[in-house]
């Protein structure tokens, strides 16, 4: 499943809006079906570059394509995303 613009442009709305990242992530399954959340702190994703970076948290997005799942800026290749808060 690759992240078209569009998912792109709900993730920004969503994770730029002001408020805390956990309310937004908590309905993340009904807001953005088929998209694949893993959630982390953001110290865990150190010496990662992150797709996009919000008020609160960090977005990464990831290729699960292969044996071993990958960090990649490549929205075409995404098969879910890293949403670390950055407290």
């Amino acid at each position: 499943m690759a992240l078209s613009a569009d998912d792109l442009r709900r993730f920004d709305a969503a994770l730029g809006a002001p408020g805390e990242a956990e309310d937004i992530l908590a309905g993340w399954r009904i807001r953005f079906p088929g998209v694949s959340l893993t959630r982390c702190d953001a110290a865990d994703m150190s010496g990662e570059r992150p797709f996009r970076e919000y008020p609160g948290c960090y977005l990464y997005l990831v290729d699960g394509s292969g044996h071993c799942w990958r960090i990649t800026d490549d929205p075409s290749a995404a098969t879910g995303v890293v949403v670390a808060s950055r407290r």
